[in-house]
């Protein structure tokens, strides 16, 4: 905020506008229910309502206990950014969970019920359409909103906007001595006020001449003043003059860095990239910038980052469509991707504990592409995940560069992964596995398109979407029997029983599994024959269809026996007592589970031990020997502690 100057009468506005009767009140219409304060912040971009939003935000922070928020809903190229995106940002802010794959509805919801007890300000920097807004408000009239966008705000009641023209002169003229200094403003000071007029009071146009002029200490403000004055009338408005000004001044390679910055995705640019789109060094990308950070260019952002405001955006980006052909666009592009790609792989090598397998994956990369250590790889794929996201959601819809986009997606799978693991990168894992599915079905990929498909139908499973993700396996087998790959499709149709199995079908479940179980056999995969025999014994067992599931289980122990698997053994046979005892057959339980404690204990597995001494000890108590049910539970106590997860075995589907 140390640029803010000025603004003193829009400032007091919105704070009177806080308290003050709402229009509708105002008309005699009564608000359907209690929503917060929208207070809106007008102008053309370039015209500082950010700036004032940020200044009026720390004014009133501290009425607000709750903290501050903060989502920007316009990309810096002029995009709209996703409502869905935006939510699930603030959600992650309040520390709220995300379940992966939610809709806009359900997570605006969940951001309702999140800020109904609190007392907080939302700053929505940028809002391009009302709906977008709508879906941020709280129920909560204790909240404050506080929106800039360009026009007013129609569809949201009861918000009266704040707009913003130029800055005053003197004003003006104080921002300009904040950044090249007082005495050479007081030197001048005609002058000083004829450039802010020529700037036409936009903070963002006297930022870069400012930046311009700090630059060049021997430059007269007058001078610069008459520079711009003289520009021809097709130069476009005080904010493209002042870039012209800057941009004509800058030697040819930093010209060009310049006008390749809009490729950078989310407008966030740290000395890789810009290396990258350039094709120069990286240490010579990283001065470039900071040279354009001086002159107002760019803004400094956290851990290396900086920040292409979005005003500059289109201006730079029409600068790009004059001055480089579309095949050296392309290229940067691409060399920007391939640059992301080695720093993402960079960065899942570091994910693992193992340091022979971290330096085997580092050999032959170059010392720039190398993180110091796993924190440092994980702090920079936390930083630079917004940006990631948005050069992989680009690279798919571009469509030219898919060979890229997919190698792009895998990587930041494989890292995310990695650092997070699947359950902790599940929302974002949900979004990148969409982008592989429209990859595949626009190149009509079926292997990796019934991929997608189930990676997504797991996270549907995963967060209760059960319908949603029945529907995807079995989009999934279709793509998997297109691919001929015997993989997915196995694997599909064992997942479209478990589905239904979710869904208490049995009779579907079973014959699904069967499905999946008859292919196992005729390939000769003896480990998941074995496991889909399991699965179809807790489906019969569910249904009540006794003999049948002690078949089924029995088949699993067999298979798992000749795997010479003693754990898969032992589970097989517990469930086998399990089934024995709901049919009535205790002593058939009794001696069952006997054998499976044996099989255990060869297997060192204290949790399944301890669980089947506690079945042990039901079965006994069942037929009326108590004492020895009591030595039974004393011995699991033993073996685990008193744990209470060992308490009982579960099978799959529990």
């Amino acid at each position: 905020m140390t640029d803010f100057v000025g603004r003193r009468r829009e400032l007091k506005e919105l704070r009177e506008d806080i308290a003050r009767t709402g229009l509708d009140t105002l008309s005699g219409r009564k608000a359907k229910a209690p929503r917060a304060r929208v207070l809106l912040v007008a102008g053309r971009p370039g015209s500082g309502r950010t700036a004032l939003a940020e200044a009026f935000v720390a004014e009133v922070a501290d009425q607000y206990p709750g903290g501050v928020l903060r989502t920007r809903l316009t990309v810096p190229g002029g995009g709209p950014v996703a409502t869905e995106q935006a939510v699930r940002g603030l959600l992650e802010a309040l520390g709220e969970p995300t379940p992966p794959g939610a809709g806009e509805d359900e997570l605006s919801s969940a951001l309702r019920t999140a800020l109904a007890g609190r007392r907080v300000v939302v700053l929505v920097d940028d809002a391009a359409d009302p709906q977008q807004v709508d879906a941020l408000l709280p129920d909560n009239p204790e909240c404050l909103v506080v929106v800039t966008a360009r026009g007013p705000l129609t569809g949201i009641p009861d918000v009266r906007p704040c707009t913003l023209g130029g800055l005053d002169t003197p004003s003006a003229v104080e921002l300009l001595g904040r950044r090249i200094g007082d005495i050479r403003v007081t030197v001048d000071p005609r002058a000083a006020e004829t450039l802010a007029e020529a700037c036409g009071g936009q903070p963002a146009a006297l930022a870069l001449v400012g930046g311009w002029l700090a630059a060049h200490p021997k430059a007269a403000v007058a001078d610069v003043a008459k520079q711009l004055h003289d520009m021809p009338p097709g130069a476009g408005g005080p904010l493209a003059r002042a870039l012209r000004l800057v941009y004509e001044s800058l030697p040819q390679p930093a010209q060009r860095t310049l006008r390749l910055l809009p490729l950078a995705p989310a407008g966030l640019v740290d000395s890789h990239t810009a290396s990258a789109l350039a094709g120069c060094s990286v240490a010579a990308a990283q001065s470039t910038l900071e040279d354009f950070a001086g002159l107002g260019l760019v803004r400094p952002a956290e851990d290396g980052l900086f920040q292409l405001p979005g005003c500059l955006a289109p201006l730079l980006r029409a600068l790009l469509e004059a001055k480089e052909r579309p095949a050296e666009v392309q290229l940067a592009r691409a060399r920007m991707l391939e640059r992301t790609v080695r720093l993402l792989r960079s960065c899942e090598a570091m994910a693992t504990d193992v340091e022979e397998d971290v330096r085997e994956r580092m050999d032959g990369l170059p010392r720039a592409l190398r993180f110091a250590d796993r924190r440092a790889a994980a702090a920079w794929l936390d930083t630079r995940l917004p940006a990631l996201s948005a050069a992989a959601a680009a690279a798919v819809a571009d469509g030219e560069l898919d060979t890229l986009a997919r190698r792009l997606v895998a990587a930041l799978v494989r890292a995310l992964a990695g650092h997070r693991g699947t359950a902790g990168a599940a929302p974002e894992l949900y979004g990148l596995h969409r982008l592989v599915l429209d990859v595949a079905e626009r190149r009509e990929l079926h292997r990796e398109q019934a991929a997608a498909l189930l990676n997504l139908a797991d996270l549907d499973a995963g967060t209760g979407r059960t319908q949603e993700a029945l529907e995807r396996y079995r989009a999934a087998l279709d793509a998997g029997r297109a691919a001929n790959d015997p993989y997915a499709t196995g694997r599909a149709m064992e997942s479209v029983g478990g589905a239904y199995q979710e869904l208490a079908d049995w009779h579907r479940a079973s014959d699904w599994f069967g499905r999946a179980l008859a292919q196992a056999q005729a390939r000769g995969e003896r480990a998941d024959e074995a496991r889909l025999y399991g699965r179809l014994g807790n489906v019969h067992t569910y249904a009540g269809r006794y003999g049948d599931a002690l078949r089924s289980w029995r088949a699993a122990g067999a298979g798992y026996r000749r795997l010479t698997d003693v754990p898969g053994q032992a589970k097989a046979l517990s469930e086998m007592a399990r089934v024995q005892e709901y049919a009535g057959r205790p002593a058939d339980s009794l001696h069952t589970c006997r054998e499976a404690v044996e099989l255990a204990r060869r297997a060192g597995d204290l949790r399944l031990q301890a669980a089947l001494q506690v079945r042990l000890a039901d079965t006994l108590d069942r037929l009326g020997d108590p004492a020895a049910a009591r030595l039974h539970r004393s011995a699991a106590d033993r073996l685990l502690g008193d744990d209470p997860a060992a308490c009982e075995i579960r099978s799959g589907s529990d």
